[in-house]
């Protein structure tokens, strides 16, 4: 017989920290009231999250591997927004900041969600930090829970 493993959304008992970017702040702020939010819903106890503060999106994965190797936390949740510009500076923060978090998660095995606003327009960002639909924060904080249940029973 098949053994199906799959993730709960019972956040009891796990540790979850967040790393919001300051730069883009109304944004990224949002985010991370719609984590924290999605992970106390879950069950989550407060105690058991840790916000880090960074200054903008390229050092959301430093921060980000540094707290996911202290082996403290289940599940890390990055939180930042890159809104276009009237450069292409945004492309080259946001594909470094995207191959970092993904690097750093592979490299210590702790899942790092990509809670994470890349948009043309501010009007685009605030839709999607909840303005008019779904906060991306609220939906990291679901995935953090149950990809942190899926590793804790594959072991």
């Amino acid at each position: 017989m098949v053994k199906k493993i799959e993730g709960s959304l019972d956040g009891k008992g796990l540790k979850i920290a967040i790393v919001q970017s300051r730069f883009n702040d109304l944004i990224t702020g949002k985010l991370v009231e719609g984590a924290l939010d999605g992970l106390t819903r879950h069950g989550v106890a407060d105690k058991d999250i840790h916000l880090i503060l960074v200054p903008g999106s390229f050092e959301v994965p430093i921060a980000s591997k540094r707290f996911a190797a202290s082996g403290k936390f289940d599940a890390v949740i990055a939180c930042s927004a890159v809104i276009r510009g009237a450069t292409s500076h945004n492309e080259y923060i946001a594909h470094e900041m995207t191959k970092g978090i993904a690097q750093a998660a592979l490299e210590t095995g702790v899942p790092i969600i990509y809670g994470v606003i890349t948009a043309d327009t501010l009007e685009q960002a605030i839709e999607r930090s909840g303005g008019k639909g779904t906060n991306k924060g609220f939906t990291a904080a679901e995935t953090a829970i149950e990809i942190a249940n899926v590793i804790k029973q594959v072991g």
